[in-house]
């Protein structure tokens, strides 16, 4: 009897152990998962304030052109404002409203400046501006930006995410705080090409 005693606490102690491993492992690389997607997102931003710094000089050089559409320019400083008041923490990464809603902004952003550039196709001397056409070259870099850094966002997340739903990960997980983030969507209606008018 005593001898079964024995062999039940070594059982025990090995797999306290390997427990305890195994927790410390997993706390571990979701702590590095966690730094790895958080980094991403600070990249995401910043790539996101290089078009938000390009704006007033672009709307500056088109404001230039006396004739130019001033509704079109007042549109695109209002999307920019509207993105400027909302708040960046690290709540929204496990917020989908939050996250939705600061998407939805920075996409309306998008749209004027897509209006800003079809309104300055009109516009032969402004388009012949050398500032305004290094401007544009520029803004476009940062679409690219933004599109692979939204796309590597989203790479990070789901391994995070994934990681965190695993057995026996969600356990420590669930115990240690760790929150499932949110994804970047596709805005409503980017599934349909946009029409392109030349009236």
């Amino acid at each position: 009897m005593q001898r079964f005693f024995i062999i039940l606490i070594l059982v025990v102690l090995v797999l306290g152990g390997c427990g305890y491993m195994t927790g410390k492992k997993n706390y571990n690389q979701m702590v590095v998962l966690q730094e790895q997607v958080e980094s991403q997102w600070g990249q995401v931003q910043n790539v996101y304030q290089r078009r938000a710094d390009l704006i007033p000089n672009i709307v500056e050089t088109a404001k230039g052109y006396a004739e130019f559409e001033q509704e079109t320019l007042a549109g695109v400083a209002e999307a920019r404002a509207k993105v400027g008041q909302i708040t960046i923490t690290k709540e929204v990464l496990e917020d989908p409203a939050l996250m939705k809603k600061w998407g939805e902004a920075q996409n309306e952003l998008g749209q004027t400046l897509s209006r800003l550039l079809s309104v300055s196709e009109q516009y032969p001397d402004l388009k012949a501006n050398e500032n305004f056409q290094a401007l544009i070259t520029e803004l476009e870099g940062s679409e690219n930006r933004i599109s692979v850094e939204r796309k590597r966002y989203n790479d990070i997340s789901r391994d995070y995410n994934t990681h965190i739903k695993q057995f026996p990960t969600n356990i420590f997980a669930n115990f240690f705080g760790f929150d499932e983030v949110a994804y970047f969507e596709a805005a409503a209606g980017s599934e349909q090409a946009p029409k392109v008018s030349f009236d």
